[in-house]
């Protein structure tokens, strides 16, 4: 074991040393030291905090000036690659295999033969080892062929193939923030809207229970995304995927927007896209909020439904988050029959959902005080504080079937929604 001076180091709580290693080693920096400090910080007062962070200027000093112990050389995790697995055909045995190895998501798979996977390849313009991205936090190569081993896996239809390869093109947009989705403590997964004819095509469900079960293809495509995030992004739960409880989306979530019976544009129209292009918007949330009223005044809805966006344990209101509100049919009626469009309701709803900071705990104050001061200068607390940063930001769709529901979906707050065109291929 050699010995070398440092330069380079990271520093983690002990919450995340295993994230810490983990990401070290995919990287290629397996002997990269860590810096550790006693997790959690929440409950320490502040000479606490000062005391652990001496400490921790104490270790970084050691680890930069003292000869530290290496371990040999290792390759580049995320070019690494399986190969050919040989097993007997025996179902049970096969996702024995894959569940001892954490190639699944803990429900049964689909075995990925390698007729399977041409199947899934057929048609493809693009070839099998085209790379589309490399997914954080392991910065694994995802290439169409890795993709398309993951859609076997979750039970895609080989016609799927085009709207996972724009979904996995959409969540590796920088503004989308993989890396911080992947790994934090938050519950966050990742909601796919579909728009378009591809919805048509696919038989991706809008209407009824479009976010629960019943529907082959929103099941299969959201689950296919969460493995390829799980076995080529390296997000295992434990490991990299640092989730305190997780959330049931992160096994799939994923949907068409009802753009038959509602009244205004669609989703993908008002980010640029044509009528008759289809696309995926990838959208960070962190749960969904059931709103059932009954009222059939415009104004009433606007109010209550801002008033359920409103919770002071909130990623959005320290950031300036990008919520995400999904209408059903009905109430989007009574909306355009008052006269409204979507910007009309988004005023609203920004208007209505305005907290005052004293709301917020002490810890959450200093953060949006840091994170938002620019924006809305010195905050106090009778500061009103805006769910989003601008009006415009709060996302709009109407999905379901009939009936006075609509959905609130609170977003990460620190992630933006980003729409990419699915290529028929």
């Amino acid at each position: 074991m050699a010995k070398r001076n440092t330069a380079s180091l990271t520093i983690c709580s002990t919450a995340f040393l295993t994230l810490g290693r983990a990401q070290a080693k995919t990287l290629g920096m397996p002997d990269l030291p860590i810096a550790v400090i006693q997790h959690p910080f929440g409950v320490r007062t502040r000479d606490e905090i000062r005391a652990l962070a001496a400490e921790c200027v104490g270790t970084i000093s050691s680890l930069v000036t003292e000869p530290q112990a290496t371990e040999s050389g290792s390759a580049d995790a995320a070019e690494e690659s399986p190969g050919d697995v040989r097993i007997r055909d025996d179902l049970g045995e096969i996702n024995r295999l894959f569940r001892e190895r954490q190639w699944s998501d803990g429900l049964p798979i689909v075995p990925p033969t390698a007729a399977r996977v041409e199947s899934m390849l057929a048609g493809l313009r693009l070839p099998p080892t085209h790379v589309v991205a490399r997914l954080a936090p392991g910065f694994g190569v995802a290439t169409v062929e890795r993709i398309a081993v993951n859609a076997v896996l979750a039970g895609c239809d080989p016609q799927a193939m085009p709207v996972l390869l724009a979904a996995v093109e959409a969540i590796t947009a920088e503004e989308f923030n993989l890396q911080g989705i992947q790994t934090t403590t938050n519950p966050v997964a990742i909601f796919l809207l579909i728009n378009g004819p591809v919805a048509k095509q696919l038989d991706i469900n809008g209407k009824f229970n479009c976010l629960g079960d019943g529907s082959w293809a929103n099941l299969t495509i959201g689950r296919a995304l969460r493995l390829v995030l799980r076995n080529v992004g390296g997000a295992l739960p434990g490991d990299m995927d640092r989730a305190t409880q997780g959330q049931p989306a992160k096994l799939a979530l994923c949907c068409a927007e009802n753009e038959e019976d509602s009244p205004w544009p669609p989703l993908h129209l008002e980010r640029g896209f044509a009528k008759g292009q289809s696309t995926v918007t990838a959208i960070s949330v962190e749960g969904t909020m059931n709103m059932n009223t009954h009222t059939k005044n415009a104004l009433d809805l606007a109010r209550v439904t801002a008033e359920t966006m409103i919770h002071p344990p909130s990623n959005e209101y320290c950031n300036g988050g990008e919520p995400l509100m999904i209408f059903g049919p009905e109430h989007a009626q009574i909306f355009h029959k008052a006269g409204m469009n979507k910007d009309d309701v988004r005023k609203l709803l920004w208007k209505f959902s305005m907290m005052p900071a004293s709301r917020m705990s002490d810890r959450e104050m200093l953060r949006v005080s840091g994170q938002r001061r620019e924006e809305l200068g010195e905050i106090s607390a009778n500061t009103l504080l805006p769910i989003s940063r601008r009006p415009e930001d709060i996302l709009i769709a109407v999905c379901g079937g009939p009936g006075t529901h609509s959905i609130y979906v609170p977003g990460f707050g620190n992630s933006r929604a980003v729409t990419r065109e699915i290529k028929a291929d």
